[in-house]
């Protein structure tokens, strides 16, 4: 479904992804693992058109989306939950769950139901700010305006940080959810190594800016993780 191919992208003077290369096939969910500061949150800004790379081409259910600007992105069916959640904390829950229909293909206004089926306690809060929110219902919040939008993709960057344990466990149910019984593809970021090996079906893992190792979830083995995730 998508295929990053060769991607470089420069952050000043610093080469921040280096020819960076992976499939994320349809149906699954796949895992970038790697330690803090190697790329991870800068791949993710250029599959969305947040940054722009410098070469190489990012395609999306066979069309060429490298140079579409975000809006087109979130058009064609990829949602973005970014790290940190990044939830409009002045508006309602419910305000800010409208605002994800703005990326419907189908132009529809109604939030739909599922996300309340999916996040229980977002229907009990439409009308609180989403800065009162906790870290974890704000999380939640976040992956609902996302779902908002009927993404064929969804992208989270790190949904687990910060996140009390009972509500990670929940997020990790939803997303398994949506994967499984909803055919949606995930590619997400995460540090908790058991949450990516319970959620994920592949991983790629990378440091400095490349693409170091990569597979199916099954197959990451102590040694991978010794020499590449270990810190």
């Amino acid at each position: 479904m998508l295929s990053v191919n060769g991607i470089n992208q420069f952050y000043g003077g610093s080469h921040t992804l280096r020819d960076v290369t992976f499939e994320v096939p349809m149906g699954s969910c796949t895992v970038v693992l790697g330690r803090n500061g190697v790329g991870k949150t800068t791949l993710l800004k250029c599959l969305m058109g947040v940054l722009p790379v410098t070469s190489g081409t990012i395609t999306f259910a066979e069309k060429n989306i490298t140079g579409a600007p975000p809006h087109q992105r979130a058009w064609s069916g990829i949602a973005y939950v970014p790290q940190g959640r990044e939830i409009f904390s002045q508006l309602s829950v419910e305000e800010n769950l409208r605002v994800g229909l703005a990326g419907r293909q189908d132009g529809g206004r109604d939030i739909p139901g599922s996300v309340f089926e999916m996040f229980p306690v977002l229907k009990k809060m439409l009308g609180r700010r989403g800065g009162d929110l906790s870290g974890g219902q704000q999380q939640q919040l976040a992956i609902g305006r996302a779902l908002c939008a009927a993404p064929r993709l969804l992208i989270l960057d790190e949904p687990t940080e910060g996140i009390q344990p009972n509500i990670v466990h929940d997020i990790g149910d939803a997303i398994i959810r949506l994967n499984r019984e909803q055919n949606v593809t995930v590619l997400l970021i995460e540090q908790k190594l058991a949450f990516a090996q319970r959620a994920g079906d592949y991983f790629r893992i990378m440091e400095k800016g490349r693409i170091v190792a990569s597979g199916a979830m099954t197959g990451l083995d102590e040694k991978i993780i010794n020499q590449h995730l270990a810190v």
